[in-house]
């Protein structure tokens, strides 16, 4: 009789323990044991094993247990993407709703001086799929540039220019006006490697004073999701993430009533990002 075997980090990121990157290097650090030996990466386990992350055991379950849930959030400037801050800055996920029993994944990242739309899941093999390269989903960027733009500059980026980590370039480039430090464009790009739109636009000797990212894949930045604020993605549209992602369609779970009453406070708790800002001084006449 066959067994069917997964690759363990794939297995922790399904349990909702982090990406399956975050769970890679966990395990590089002895975080983890199966059947009581210490785990190291390549390790395969099946459903049966037993598996402790930081001592505690874990529940292991089919990809087809796991909630797939999304959220949208519009990061404003000035947050990071990690789960805690050694220094205490605020971070992304700060903001989002809390979950019982799971964590939310973050599909993708942000600088701390980009804002925009970050997705977030349950499902960490949708959160994989989606970042991975070979998937190549497009991500699109508002930019403001500081300089002057030519011609040249965007045909170099578009055919590919040599970054420090091998060859990058921008699929689309589309022109948004303004002019001299206030020019706004909006770019395409295919990969999620750090600051590449920044660095594609100082390969041209211009620099970015201004970045926002406005779509992933086939999900836009909703109005209705203010600069610090999260929302909730619909059945239709987690399918269509799904479907990007060569996941069959799983239904997006209704919120228990507990959860309900818990993400609503969280709602009401939350300030303004306006709100964080310094008072302007008035001068006295």
């Amino acid at each position: 009789m066959s067994t069917t075997t997964e690759k363990l980090q794939k297995v922790l990121a399904r349990a909702g323990l982090g990406s399956r990157r975050e769970m890679e290097a966990a395990i590089a650090d002895g975080r983890v044991k199966v059947n009581g030996q210490v785990a190291t990466l390549g390790d395969r386990i099946e459903m049966r094993d037993r598996v402790l992350f930081d001592s505690r055991p874990v529940t292991l379950r089919g990809a087809e247990e796991v909630p797939r849930r999304v959220i949208m959030y519009n990061k404003p400037e000035g947050e990071l993407c990690t789960r805690k801050d050694p220094e205490g800055r605020r971070t992304v996920f700060d903001r989002l709703p809390r979950l019982k029993g799971e964590r939310w994944i973050a599909i993708g990242r942000l600088d701390i001086n980009t804002s925009g739309l970050l997705l977030f899941t349950t499902d960490g093999e949708l959160a994989n799929r989606l970042m991975h390269p070979s998937t190549e989903v497009e991500r699109e960027y508002a930019v403001r540039v500081m300089g002057q733009v030519t011609r040249q500059n965007v045909v170099a980026m578009v055919e590919g220019v040599m970054l420090d980590d091998g060859p990058a370039s921008f699929t689309d480039v589309q022109e948004f006006g303004g002019e001299g430090i206030n020019t706004w464009f909006h770019v395409v790009i295919q990969e999620g490697r750090n600051r590449e739109v920044r660095r594609l636009w100082e390969s041209q000797g211009l620099t970015v004073s201004r970045l926002k990212r406005v779509r992933y894949g086939n999900i836009f930045l909703d109005k209705r999701a203010k600069a610090g604020e999260w929302l909730e993605l619909s059945q239709d549209e987690v399918d269509d993430l799904s479907e990007l992602a060569g996941l069959a369609s799983r239904k997006v779970p209704d919120l228990t009533p507990d959860e309900k009453s818990r993400w609503n406070r969280d709602k009401r708790k939350r300030k303004p990002v306006q709100a964080m800002r310094k008072p302007k001084t008035r001068t006295r006449s």
